[in-house]
């Protein structure tokens, strides 16, 4: 078995959603992901970061299949995923290819289909092999603490999600576009290669918050919603700590909100950004 291919099997997170390896070439990784409840919304389907946990599973996968025997530390420096449909309760397959690779970094693209052949996700990640034996600590969160308002959605969305709380996901506040998130330290959440949090784990927390932060502007209804697209970039591998997201609601244009995100460790340090779309149809 290849390094990689190690690294996907060995990683706790892999693990705990339930991803297997179909196929692994030198250029092309095949992943599947039977259905599972635990990863699902209400109704069975797929919640969105198991979308981008498949994507950077898969897109690390490739690059570190591609950069075999260069000494560093992987993280997915940029990703954009595009959520097309959704898989409701049934099986997802993920197909990584490579674009390009240079010395450091790999450009990859990864789509999944569902069981039934739709379409489901399709994302570009480039990974980033960094040479340097330390990785630089990210900068001081932006964001002030908030309050501990969890409004009038946060203990029921923990308790109605399966998602949210098999990753023991709790809403600390959630409130006028505001809302912030925290996701204590666990094993299943753990990365086989730098003993912290698995980027797909921390992923699922800043989707996640992105979201609430929608609600927390349009407040509880009968509502649908999704998330249409995720910007994200991992600054720093996250450490074997607790995390907590912060996101506000920083445009809204009818059923489409924006929200900027931020994931920072217990240091206060940031690991992670991005932006999520959110549609809310009211």
């Amino acid at each position: 078995m290849s390094e990689a291919a190690a690294w996907v099997e060995q990683s706790a997170y892999a693990q705990q959603l339930g991803i297997l390896i179909e196929s692994f070439d030198d250029d092309r990784v095949v992943l599947a992901l039977p259905y599972r409840e635990m990863n699902s919304n209400p109704g069975g389907a797929l919640h969105g970061g198991v979308y981008a946990a498949l994507s950077v599973v898969g897109a690390q996968a490739v690059a570190r299949t591609a950069l075999a025997g260069v000494a560093g530390n992987f993280h997915t420096a940029g990703l954009q995923i595009n959520y097309l449909a959704a898989a409701i309760e049934e099986g997802v397959t993920a197909y990584a290819q490579l674009l390009r690779r240079g010395k450091e970094l790999c450009f990859v693209q990864v789509g999944v289909r569902s069981g039934a052949g739709r379409d489901v996700s399709q994302a570009t990640l480039m990974i980033r092999n960094n040479p340097d034996a330390d990785a630089q600590p990210g900068p001081e969160r932006s964001w002030v603490t908030l309050g501990d308002e969890p409004g009038k959605m946060g203990a029921g969305v923990t308790r109605a999600v399966p998602f949210i709380h098999a990753r023991g996901l709790s809403i600390q506040h959630m409130d006028n576009g505001e809302a912030r998130l925290a996701m204590p330290w666990q094993e299943a959440h753990g990365d086989a290669a730098t003993g912290g949090v698995h980027e797909g784990a921390m992923l699922a927390l800043l989707d996640t918050a992105g979201a609430m932060a929608g609600w927390a502007l349009s407040g509880p209804g009968a509502y649908k919603a999704s998330t249409p697209c995720m910007q994200a970039q991992v600054l720093t591998p996250p450490p074997r700590a607790d995390l907590v997201a912060h996101a506000r609601v920083v445009h809204r244009d009818n059923e489409i909100f924006y929200s900027d995100v931020e994931v920072s460790d217990d240091h206060h340090r940031v690991c992670a950004r991005g932006t999520i779309l959110y549609r809310i149809v009211t």
